[in-house]
């Protein structure tokens, strides 16, 4: 492992497993960096017996918890941001290094787990209920939300921080404790981000040591997860096979799942369009984190009139692309993750090819002193008319341009896929805007106008529609969903009326 590898482990608190590239141990993991395919350490897995007993001291753990104030709690999560803050560049070079995102990326992820912290202890003092009106004199209802439990969190690899902190600060200050299994191709970045969170919580008067539980497994540890009992709602981010199979074992045992899947984002561009607004957020969008993120802009559809010059931007832009190692300044494009990625991509632009679509880039790249990982040029896939092969996602940047002649056909090609996340336009048509943002217009969870589907910021709720999965995290009343509602009723006169005016007497 070379020397600057092994210091971002070391200042990101992991000297534990830093150079742990002897022989493998029984049950151990291989984390390897996607910039050069380097083996980074061997992580034990948990035991399917260790699992059972973290779940098992999360649900004693909550029994206390819950009863701990709010804004307590939600002191807890102040001091927890505070730690991320003084770590915020280690933490930023390890997602490079884990993950492959470029550093200014990670450092954002980071970021984000800061501002989500923010919310929560805002939050901590706002978990509001209802007052409503009885048809009984001499009663009221009330509607309260009271903790709902443990709260499993399986994350993906490509925000390997940010998804465990929008569901861990609101389940902890709604009064949960939180169980995270983080993909098994991002472990250190969850080791890391856990180490900061028990020493809060060791120095935290109050609370129990066991709030928040890290496991460490591949898939038999999620359905585990997903099959305990003693855990109500498990969030799930991934794919959507992953949702399919997820999201029935859960359902099963009558628990909840908050399921953030796939997305397949689309663009329009119209007529009034800004082009070089539309330029910039548009090479993020599909490029940025090398196509890797569920708001990734995977199909546009631009006006015939501005088709072939938008095609020809793109073009210039794409061939300017800085691609290498994620941690160096100047990167736009890091590596994919693996090679499974890789060949998902190929195989994708080689169906788009059969179809009749013209495909730019997509090649294996290679990076000046960079003998492995897996690097690609971001891909334009060009077409007269939307490609079968652009009903499904590929985990990749590519991007397919596509003319339209009607508004209400582009609408109709951004909704007519399975999936439903986040969708953008670009107009300076006040009347297509507002058609775009209503009932009528995007079917997605995320809409936008003049700014790019990739990315959110936590103040709003972050989801889709359809195979997305439907779930809600972060901002906005997310926090809902990590509580139980409960509608109370309370009788302050001296007789029992029932209601709907029914009469039962009893002498």
């Amino acid at each position: 492992m070379s020397n600057s590898y092994h210091s971002i482990l070391q200042q990101a608190g992991l000297a534990s497993v830093s150079g742990n590239g002897g022989a493998a141990a029984p049950g151990s993991l291989e984390v390897h960096t996607p910039i050069d395919g380097t083996l980074l350490a061997r992580v034990p897995m948990d035991s399917s017996s260790a699992v059972a007993a973290k779940i098992q001291a999360s649900a004693e753990a909550f029994l206390r918890w819950r009863e701990v104030p709010g804004p307590q709690r939600g002191e807890l999560l102040r001091r927890f941001a505070l730690r991320v803050r003084t770590d915020k560049q280690a933490l930023g070079k390890l997602i490079s290094l884990e993950a492959g995102k470029i550093l200014s990326e990670g450092l954002g992820e980071v970021q984000e787990v800061i501002d989500i912290c923010d919310f929560a202890v805002g939050l901590s003092r706002q978990i509001y209920g209802l007052t409503i009106a009885s048809e009984r004199p001499g009663h009221h209802l009330l509607e309260r939300w009271q903790p709902l439990g443990p709260v499993g969190v399986i994350s993906a690899f490509n925000f390997p921080m940010a998804v465990w902190a929008w569901n861990a600060a609101l389940a902890l200050v709604c009064g949960d404790t939180v169980i995270w299994k983080p993909s098994e191709k991002t472990p250190l970045s969850a080791m890391a981000l856990h180490r900061l969170m028990a020493e809060t919580i060791a120095e935290f008067s109050g609370a129990p040591v066991a709030i928040s539980q890290l496991i460490i497994g591949k898939r038999d540890v999620g359905e585990q997860l997903a099959d305990s009992e003693l855990v109500p709602l498990v969030s799930a981010t991934g794919s959507t096979a992953m949702g399919r199979a997820l999201g029935p074992r859960v359902a099963a045992r009558f628990g909840r799942s908050l399921l953030e899947l796939g997305g397949n984002n689309a663009a329009i561009v119209t007529p009034t369009a800004d082009l070089n607004l539309t330029l910039r957020a548009v090479v993020f969008a599909a490029a940025g984190t090398a196509g890797q993120r569920c708001t990734t802009l995977r199909r546009l559809f631009v006006h015939r009139s501005l088709c072939t010059r938008l095609r020809e931007m793109l073009r210039k832009s794409y061939a300017s692309l800085a691609i290498g190692s994620p941690l160096e300044g100047g990167t736009l494009i890091g590596p994919l993750i693996d090679a499974a990625s890789y060949e998902r991509m190929q195989a994708t632009l080689a169906a788009a090819k059969a179809q009749g679509a013209t495909v730019i880039g997509g090649e294996r790249a290679a990076p000046a002193g960079i003998g492995g990982g897996f690097y690609v040029r971001p891909a334009l896939v060009e077409a007269d008319r939307p490609l079968a092969v652009m009903s499904d996602e590929t985990f990749a940047p590519i991007l397919y341009v596509v003319p339209y002649d009607s508004f209400s056909d582009a609408l109709q090609m951004q909704n007519g896929v399975r999936q439903g996340l986040s969708s953008a336009i670009f107009t300076n048509d006040m009347r297509e805007a507002e058609t775009f943002l209503s009932a009528t217009g995007s079917d997605c969870g995320i809409a936008n106008v003049n700014t790019g589907p990739s990315g959110a910021e936590i103040g709003g709720a972050f989801g889709g529609e359809k195979e997305t999965g439907g779930g809600r995290e972060s901002g906005s009343d997310a926090w809902k969903a990590y509580m139980r509602r409960q509608t109370q009723t309370v009788n302050y006169s001296s007789a029992v009326q029932l209601a709907q005016g029914v009469e039962f007497p009893v002498d």
